[in-house]
């Protein structure tokens, strides 16, 4: 695979590559995630959409976890 590269503006903008954006599928308004690993390595990840009515519905169930008894692990 060839190099990827992109300018950084002033303003802290870059453009992704357009190979990058297909292999995330990344479109108008997605979320990345950035992870410095090191000094020289920052790993660039899509965040994934919560389904919040999901999220919501499941919440009461997970109230066993909620405990004091559960800090120790």
């Amino acid at each position: 695979m060839k190099p990827l590269t992109s300018r950084l503006t002033a303003k802290g903008q870059t453009t992704i590559p357009s190979e990058v954006r297909k292999s995330l599928e990344l479109h108008d308004g997605d979320l990345l995630f950035y992870e410095i690993e090191s000094d020289n390595v920052v790993r660039v990840r899509k965040l994934q959409k919560v389904d919040l009515e999901w999220s919501r519905a499941i919440e009461s169930t997970l109230s066993e976890w909620k405990g004091s008894e559960d800090d120790d692990l």
